[in-house]
């Protein structure tokens, strides 16, 4: 269907138009509340806030189109006229993230403050040009007053335990998948790699192996993790995202020990490759210590002494 240009609404037209804006953007801020209220409870009462501004708004604009057109307001939405941003749906997304929320509150922000300023150029009644200069002016000073709530309400003791929250959001949707994927990874494939090495000595006949244990961890992790459970009751968030994270870094962590087999000297391939595989052990001890809250020289010890036991396993293997 093709759309209306704004030059060519009426000013019945207008008022229709900024009434069901408000409306949408009181129902999306009330979203935005609910997605926030169980991570971000001191976030999602400036919503709650923005909500009943909004909903204000609405009312004073159907109070002047009344007044000026009567009670039947035609059904007029920012997707039947030209020059509206496209809004992604993310006030649809759980678990919500706070980042992504802000940015987009200040973009719905900027765009109502640029219609009414709009829309001032195109009414000549006194009363609905000083209606739509109000609420102009209310969309200019809207990040200010987000910023008064936020002082309201997002105390030190509020904004520390919303930074603890964020952080286990990261932790059980970026972390705990990325660090099971690299242990798997960079451990599990130590056996075939190095027993290939060890059977063969031919750097390319390694790599191969490497590379198709590699490719086959990640993907075989990637489905694991993305079928173990839809996030709902964990928290652990999408499903796919996590997969994602962990078959990528399931990957990466063996393929990190097979490329130094490019080399075509075997001997050059295994002293690279046994210098890589301490570097992943030692990066996964950090990453441990580092977010999982465990001593450094325990997670250390844990992790070699696993790596070396399988790492013997395929050099035992591909020897004998």
């Amino acid at each position: 269907m093709a759309k209306k240009n704004f030059k060519d609404l009426s000013e019945q037209e207008i008022l229709a138009l900024a009434i069901s804006l408000e409306e949408e953007d009181s129902r999306i801020y009330g979203d935005f509340a609910e997605g926030l209220r169980e991570t971000y409870p001191s976030t999602a009462k400036i919503f709650d806030e923005m909500r009943a501004e909004e909903s204000g708004h609405r009312q004073a604009l159907i109070d002047q189109y009344r007044q000026r057109f009567g009670d039947h307001i035609p059904l007029i939405r920012r997707q039947d006229v030209k020059g509206f941003v496209e809004r992604r749906p993310i006030w649809l997304l759980r678990p919500l993230g706070i980042i992504a929320v802000r940015k987009q509150v200040e973009i719905m922000e900027l765009e109502t403050q640029r219609f009414y300023e709009c829309a001032l150029e195109r009414i000549t009644d006194a009363s609905t040009r000083k209606l739509l200069g109000d609420l102009a002016e209310v969309e200019r000073q809207h990040h200010a007053r987000a910023e008064s709530l936020e002082e309201e309400h997002l105390t030190p003791g509020a904004r520390g335990e919303e930074e603890k929250s964020k952080r286990r959001l990261f932790m059980l949707q970026i972390v705990q998948p990325g660090l099971a994927g690299l242990m798997d990874g960079s451990v599990s494939t130590l056996a075939p790699i190095f027993a290939a090495a060890f059977a063969t000595h031919n750097s390319h006949d390694a790599f191969l192996v490497g590379l198709a244990a590699s490719v086959g961890a990640g993907i075989s992790m990637a489905f694991a993790e993305a079928l173990s459970d839809d996030g709902s009751l964990t928290g652990r968030g999408k499903p796919l995202l996590r997969g994602f994270v962990t078959g990528a870094m399931t990957a990466a962590g063996g393929i990190g020990h097979t490329l130094p087999f490019l080399f075509a000297d075997f001997r050059l391939a295994f002293t690279w490759a046994v210098i890589v595989v301490a570097i992943e052990l030692a990066i996964i001890s950090y990453v441990r210590h580092r977010y999982m809250d465990m001593p450094l020289v325990s997670s250390a010890l844990q992790v070699v002494v696993g790596g070396v036991l399988v790492f013997a396993c395929g050099v035992l293997i591909g020897s004998s």
